[in-house]
């Protein structure tokens, strides 16, 4: 069974990550060689007599995705005997049911990403126990909880991330927008300015289930006074999303990013979102630090900062943002390769050259503290979270509590609500039972 203790967790979590933020102050599918076969991972013959060794990776951050391609080609220069196979699929694909399909065809990766907690407890019989990796010395202790069952470490996390609204510093300067906002009626003046400036206030993605069922349903999850009861008491029964006067309040964010962002933001996808924002089509947007590598792409000089998603008027609830782990690598337990697996993972976080592609190439905010990085290497939306994080002032992700399928059932709802297909009263009677449904299964 998962940890018991997880309200202690959270608290321990969001201290921990403090500290790892603070110390780093101081200091598609790449598919180019996808396999057509289709055979089953675990049915591989271990290569011999110097041939090579396939190790299939799937994972989900389209961001990634180009850099990953190039360690790739790094890895096997360095390791001739090792044919590593990289395929993507995330952006407006469900990673999830991907990977469920994956392993139902048979051709099962070697490598994949989970998201610990309740996505753990589905997953667990087919994860390797990785404990005994010399690399789980160096982890940010609470970085492993999320991926921990019955005293087994499961994954290894892929980095810590924060989000909140990315702003555009100079876009506010010019609107005359002073302060940053930590309450709605600031956040709403704000917008009211940027509009009258002639600047669209929100850039949003919300034709992303996820952008809407994760992270803007986690802000109203981690505002609660004890998310994991909340989340619990939903599942039984005995708390109510439509009862909740937290929810109710999160819909006026909701409706304020809806008021003043552009037209048919249910059409508008991840990358759209993205790169109109980053070209200064939009002064916010709902993301975080993993935009980095793109917004770069597209404006390298662009000035930015994070700032907290108010949903009333009380500035010491809101002024806050989000900061968790928001995946693991995990392997496949029935993998052939699995020890090639456990090097190339190894090597992506204690070798030079692994370290230079997650801190330079990816923007990743380590989770373990072997890794040296500074605010400068990883651009200016780390860097503000870094502040955040010094300052006590992040919430815990804890949308992966629910039960498996639900964020995907929430963030459809919220686009019909979005779209105009259903009212504030329909959106969190539809949480209820969606939570409720899934938690019987």
């Amino acid at each position: 069974m998962m940890n018991k203790k997880v309200s202690a967790v959270l608290l321990s979590s969001v201290m921990a990550f403090s500290v790892l933020t603070a110390c780093g102050n101081n200091n598609s599918n790449t598919g180019n060689k996808n396999n057509e076969g289709g055979t089953n991972t675990a049915e591989q013959t271990p290569a011999s007599n110097g041939e090579k060794k396939v190790v299939k990776i799937f994972q989900f951050k389209v961001e990634i995705a180009d850099a990953m391609a190039k360690m790739e080609k790094e890895y096997e220069k360095e390791f001739p005997n090792i044919d590593l196979q990289i395929e993507t699929v995330g952006g407006g694909a469900d990673y999830g049911a991907a990977l469920k399909a994956k392993f139902a065809s048979g051709d099962e990766p070697d490598i994949f990403n989970n998201g610990g907690w309740n996505d753990a407890v589905v997953w667990q019989d087919k994860l390797e126990d990785l404990s005994g990796e010399p690399w789980v010395a160096n982890l940010i202790e609470s970085t492993k909880q999320q991926i921990t069952i019955d005293g087994k470490l499961l994954g290894m996390p892929m980095n810590t991330e924060g989000y909140g609204f990315i702003y555009n510093k100079d876009l506010f300067d010019k609107a005359g927008v002073t302060e940053v906002p930590t309450t709605l009626s600031g956040l709403r003046d704000a917008a009211q300015k940027l509009k009258d400036s002639g600047v669209t206030p929100f850039e949003n993605g919300y034709g992303e289930w996820w952008v809407l069922g994760n992270h803007t349903f986690n802000v109203a999850l981690a505002k609660q006074p004890d998310p994991v009861a909340f989340i619990n008491g939903v599942k039984d029964g005995s708390q109510s999303f439509a009862d909740n006067a937290v929810f109710k309040d999160w819909v006026n964010l909701l409706d304020t990013t809806i008021e003043f962002g552009q037209k048919n933001p249910v059409t508008t996808d991840y990358n759209t979102q993205v790169t109109e924002f980053a070209a200064g089509g939009a002064a916010m947007t709902q993301q975080g630090n993993w935009t980095q590598v793109q917004i770069d792409g597209v404006n390298p000089d662009a000035n930015l900062a994070v700032l907290p998603m108010p949903i009333n008027d009380d500035a010491s609830l809101n002024d806050n943002i989000f900061v968790g782990v928001p995946n693991n690598w995990v392997i496949n337990k029935k993998s052939a390769v699995k020890q090639e697996a456990k090097d190339f993972l190894n090597w992506m976080v204690s070798s030079e050259t692994g370290q230079h592609y997650l801190v330079d190439e990816f923007k990743f905010i380590p989770a373990m503290t072997n890794i040296p990085f500074t605010n400068e290497q990883l651009g200016d939306i780390a860097a503000s979270i870094s502040e955040y994080s010094s300052a006590g002032k992040t919430l815990p992700w804890v949308w992966a509590m629910l039960p498996d399928g639900a964020p995907q059932e929430i963030g459809a709802s919220m686009q019909a609500y979005a779209a105009g297909k259903m009212n504030k009263e329909e959106l969190l009677a539809s949480f209820d039972k969606t939570v409720q449904n899934l938690a019987k299964k």
